[in-house]
């Protein structure tokens, strides 16, 4: 009995320290995921030029700072972010290894990853209009499929 208390502690400790390194608190940005390397930093209109030269199947890896749009309202499983010409990128994250918090619209953030141009369907936009908070005659005008601009990034620093 205490062998399986003790590997229970055990385990509780190792989720513990692997959520709270997965949060940094330094300097003006709250990091999540993956710590970011931010000399190469694109700006989001470089990040918008970057994204016409993508096709459906391309990818990038890119780092990019923007501002949050929207964030998805259950978990903050996701976010958009604004680009260039009221353009936005869906971003997720690798693995489901992180959220960010649901109350960052407006804030400036810097997402590392990849990018790529991905066809969404029309249930998946219904999904994410309806994460988003979007009426119910919001989600029922979306009836045909959409070019996206997609990310899935690894790390992100969230401005204070």
């Amino acid at each position: 009995m205490r062998k399986l208390i003790l590997l229970l502690v055990t385990i509780l400790l190792t989720s513990i320290s692997s959520v709270i390194t997965a949060q940094e608190n330094t300097g003006e940005y709250i990091s999540v995921g993956t710590p970011i390397n931010t000399e190469k930093i694109l700006s989001s209109s470089h990040m918008y030029q970057n994204y016409q030269d993508l096709k459906a199947g391309d990818t990038l890896n890119a780092s990019f700072k923007a501002e949050v749009n929207s964030v998805c309202e259950n978990k903050g499983c996701w976010m958009k972010l604004n680009l260039d010409n009221e353009e936005e990128v869906m971003v997720k994250f690798k693995d489901y290894a992180f959220f960010v918090p649901k109350d960052i619209g407006g804030k400036e953030v810097i997402v590392n990853g990849e990018a790529y141009v991905e066809e969404m369907s029309v249930e998946d936009q219904r999904h994410y209009a309806e994460d988003a908070g979007a009426s119910r005659e919001e989600i029922e005008k979306i009836v045909k499929p959409k070019k996206t601009l997609s990310f899935i990034a690894d790390g992100v620093k969230i401005k204070k």
